[in-house]
């Protein structure tokens, strides 16, 4: 049986850094999901920060969805330990799938996407049950309330989902200032 770690914390506050020294202290090979998608400059350059600092023996596995297939991607069963980083942003990238106009749209679609999204997160987290397994997320419930509806929809939904993460995970670490505290 695998073992679950949840890192979480605000931004920069030095989650994926510590989920990367975990995932180099692990006894394998590692499996990095990457669930970002490169859709402006931004993104791209924090995605190529991110690539730099990989090591180059780590399998790079891009994927936001559909992680039945996880066990077809190359390096994924060879490796030990599998670092999904970033759920935040796999629940972001879900929510701009739908193409949707949150201003306008009735709650109760919203409760069917997170359960969709929900699924997607719990077959990932099914696949990797055997492995060291170690999942970063933004903590989004302690900044302001967003101004907007998407944005509200969007803080639920992962303050929700975190805390299924956390409720199943060995271990949980809050990320302050670049220093992780173990909270569970």
């Amino acid at each position: 049986m695998g073992h679950l770690t949840f890192i979480t914390g605000g931004a920069r506050s030095g989650k994926s850094t510590f989920g990367e020294e975990l995932a180099a202290d692990s006894r394998g090979p590692v499996a990095y999901i990457a669930t970002a998608v490169p859709f402006d400059d931004g993104m791209k350059d924090r995605i190529r920060h991110h690539q730099a600092r990989r090591p180059e023996d780590w399998t790079t596995i891009e994927r936001y969805r559909d992680f039945e297939k996880l066990p077809e991607d190359p390096g994924f069963e060879a490796a030990s330990t599998i670092l999904l980083d970033c759920l935040t942003v796999l629940i972001t990238n879900e929510m701009m799938d739908y193409d949707l106009d949150f201003d306008t749209i009735p709650a109760e679609k919203v409760w069917d996407i997170e359960k969709e999204i929900a699924a997607q997160v719990h077959t990932a987290l099914d696949a990797c049950v055997d492995k060291n397994t170690i999942v970063v997320a933004n903590e989004v419930g302690l900044g302001l309330v967003p101004a907007y509806r998407m944005g509200s929809f969007f803080r639920d939904i992962a303050g929700r989902i975190n805390q299924k993460v956390a409720a199943r995970a060995d271990a949980v670490y809050f990320c302050v200032s670049g220093i992780p505290m173990k909270i569970k």
